[in-house]
């Protein structure tokens, strides 16, 4: 009896949490607070919201005062950070302030150079998110009430991001010209609509809920009709004519970066939040051209491996040009997504140990966002393909393409953060996206496709490394533009002679860059950190190395910066290389 007492004792004692540090404790009531504060601003989520997966029920604030109490917020927070021993803090909570701390910084800087003042670019309109992607994402009536509750807020929203863009205009602070043209096409799409039924935020009234009633339906359809054709409909026609007959005659025709305000100081602060280092641009555009060598001659092998004669332009000339290389339909397209997806899906547990529960939806790029967006993008529960211009969609591009935009890339990789930081019960701030990590992995994971065996054609490894080279050419091109004074025409020259990009792609993407000042630095810096960390665990673990423990230990941290994914590696590596998923049978 007595033994008994004792085991029962033992373990209510083992099962007590580790008493907390004052250093933890502290560390946790500066994260704790700061997101109650932001889950308290209008048009974020509150934790009960998001646990019943529902949306904000207004749109935010982006006047000057919320972004003045934004800056004093970020500012106070650093300043209690500074405060805080960081080498008494556990290992788990010093991992939590290496990321968190990053993104309080960056937070900071957005605010610094008022960021806000620009809230459009070539690839992304803060006008072109409020509508839903798919319209049948609401499954309550309190979907559709929260729903047309953000729907009236349009007008005051436009109206605060119009004071914003013409107080950017004012001090030159805007997107370069070139890259706005064409990019009213979502306000006018909403505007020439003959009808509300006719635009893109009634398609969640098409097909409603049968749990709603006949009578409730046609109340909220006569709301939203309403709602569409009085506030939300005005505030695009307003904000269509501020765009074409203000913003973009008076925006600025220099395309750096460093030729806005205090443009030096900014350039480098974006390097800091895309690729988490404190590289020069001098020092990143001598990696590109770097690397960018030896990818090419690997391209040189696929296309003598491929049989053709000719020289390296003809080949691209040939792979642009050549039907067989090109869908005819967009349903084929997505199709053959959806075929390389399940072909990763055949091998993914000899490459992981833990695989998500979470699973994503093929969808096309919207018609509105179609012209100017990328060739696709992966979220945790889509991965949006553009079906638009098929003669430039190649199809020997779409293995590495789907592999980096869904699985194993951006759609695995965010459905694995959203399970980890629910499971682990981690804050909410390390559910956040880092590009250079979720960028990094993701082109990382285009190259696994090769040990994969995903590529099965010369041309698909082409078009792999000819994505690689893609990547590694913005280190040049990024650089290049907003530091060296490269011409918009000088990147495409660059892009069209190194990759097999088509000529659409090239126009797109060159002003991608131009208008995103250092975001497309961090995917193959990233891959490079993940590769250097590979390479040093083959190295040190040998024959102990094992490639699903491996790609566990990369994505199980979720998003950080990559100094800190290069620290938990070298830990993993001098813990042996052990994952607790790479022995479970299969």
């Amino acid at each position: 009896m007595l033994a008994g007492c004792l085991v029962c004792a033992g373990a209510q004692e083992a099962a007590k949490p580790a008493p907390v540090s004052k250093a933890d404790a502290k560390f946790k009531a500066i994260y704790v607070a700061d997101e109650a504060w932001r889950r308290a601003q209008p048009g974020n989520q509150s934790a009960e919201d998001e646990q019943r997966h529902l949306e904000p029920p207004h749109l935010p604030h982006a006047d000057a005062a919320t972004q003045a109490m934004e800056l004093a917020h970020w500012q106070n927070i650093l300043a209690e950070l500074s405060k805080v021993d960081v080498k008494a803090l556990s290992k788990d909570e010093r991992l939590n302030f290496e990321v968190y701390s990053a993104q309080i910084e960056v937070a900071k800087n957005g605010q610094l150079f008022k960021e806000y003042e620009r809230p459009v670019n070539s690839d992304s309109q803060f006008w072109g998110f409020i509508a839903p992607l798919n319209g049948n994402e609401f499954v309550s009536e309190e979907h559709y009430v929260r729903y047309l509750s953000r729907l009236n807020d349009v007008p005051l929203y436009f109206a605060e991001q119009e004071t914003n863009m013409r107080a950017g205009g004012a001090r030159g602070f805007t997107p370069p010209r070139v890259t706005l043209e064409g990019r009213d096409q979502g306000l006018k799409d909403v505007v020439v609509a003959k009808s509300p039924q006719e635009t893109n935020f009634w398609k969640p009234f098409v097909a409603m809920p049968t749990s709603i009633s006949a009578a409730r339906q046609a109340e909220l359809r006569a709301a939203a009709a309403d709602v569409i054709a009085h506030k939300v409909v005005p505030a695009y026609a307003k904000m269509l004519r501020f765009f074409d007959d203000e913003y973009v005659p008076h925006a600025v025709t220099t395309l750096a970066a460093d030729s806005v305000p205090d443009g030096k100081a900014y350039y480098q602060s974006k390097i800091l939040e895309y690729a988490t280092v404190t590289m020069t641009p001098e020092q990143i555009h001598a990696i590109g051209l770097k690397e960018m060598a030896g990818i090419h001659a690997e391209m040189l092998e696929q296309m003598k491996a491929s049989g053709f004669a000719g020289s390296f332009s003809e080949f691209l000339k040939f792979l642009k040009s050549d039907p067989q290389f090109y869908a005819k339909t967009p349903q084929e397209l997505l199709d053959h997504a959806a075929w390389v997806a399940k072909e990763f899906d055949n091998v993914s547990s000899r490459y992981f140990g833990y695989e998500p529960r979470g699973r994503f939806g093929i969808v096309p790029v919207p018609a509105e966002m179609a012209p100017f967006y990328t060739a696709g993008r992966g979220g945790k529960t889509v991965y949006l393909v553009n079906t638009y211009d098929l003669p430039s969609r190649p199809l020997y591009s779409l293995p590495a393409l789907t592999l980096h935009e869904s699985a194993p890339g951006h759609s695995w990789q965010g459905a694995i953060a959203m399970e980890q930081q629910r499971e682990k019960k981690l804050p909410q701030f390390r559910e956040n996206y880092i590009s250079a990590y979720g960028e990094g992995w993701a082109l990382y994971c285009e190259r696994l496709g090769t040990e994969m065996g995903i590529y099965h054609t010369s041309y698909e490894r082409f078009g792999m490394l000819s994505y690689q080279a893609w990547r590694a050419a913005r280190l040049v091109v990024d650089t290049g533009i907003h530091a060296q004074g490269w011409t918009r025409e000088q990147a495409q020259q660059y892009l069209r002679e190194n990759t097999a990009l088509s000529d659409h792609e090239v126009e797109t993407e060159v002003d991608r860059y131009i208008s995103w000042p250092a975001q497309a630095l961090s995917y193959y810096l990233g891959e490079m950190s993940i590769m250097k960390e590979r390479r040093k665990a083959e190295t040190t673990l040998g024959a102990k190395f094992n490639i699903r423990a491996f790609h566990d230990a990369v994505l199980e941290t979720g998003s950080v910066p990559l100094p800190v994914l290069e620290e938990h590696i070298d830990a993993w590596i001098g813990g042996g290389g052990v994952g607790p998923f790479v022995e479970m049978e299969r």
